[in-house]
């Protein structure tokens, strides 16, 4: 049960960030987007380059530093978690439930089905999201979570020995 908490927690890990960079206004959060529509924003003088690459770095900077140290925290602190197969597992499954939030509900619908992440004078640009960008984002929630899992679990297992 306090897994599925955990799980919980690490989705809302992902989507206070996500708000937070759109609040005021889609444009601010336009690093998450593709190329072509981070151009359209720079050149309709809704943001600079600098600025796209300003807020990148923050949002990555501080939402992997929490939900690491989230995750760290509730295996080991929390959970109790020692060795290699149950820290394992249980960072797994965090990584899976916030990769298949992340895909569901912040791709699939928030993105792709409100207007919370419309720009406007981007629409023609839209599926913000093509196949090809889709392809890689399941890749990397399929094949990238647990090669991540293992690689934290590993780490960890060394320093908790």
């Amino acid at each position: 049960m306090i897994l599925i908490l955990e799980c919980i927690v690490c989705c809302f890990i992902l989507l206070v960030p996500c708000v937070v960079v759109i609040a005021n206004g889609a444009h601010n959060g336009v690093f998450l987007y593709e190329k072509d529509v981070q151009e359209r924003v720079v050149r309709m003088g809704l943001i600079t380059e600098q600025e796209i690459a300003r807020n990148a770095k923050w949002f990555k900077i501080v939402t992997m530093i929490v939900l690491i140290g989230f995750v760290i925290w509730a295996v080991y602190g929390i959970n109790g978690a020692r060795g290699f197969m149950t820290p394992f597992l249980q960072i797994y499954a965090m990584a899976m439930a916030e990769g298949l939030f992340d895909r569901f509900f912040i791709d699939a619908y928030w993105v792709g089905y409100t207007k919370a992440w419309t720009i406007l004078g981007t629409e023609d640009l839209k599926p913000y999201i093509p196949k090809k960008t889709l392809i890689i984002k399941w890749l990397t929630v399929i094949v990238g979570n647990p090669i991540i899992a293992a690689v934290l679990a590993g780490l960890m297992m060394l320093i908790f020995k």
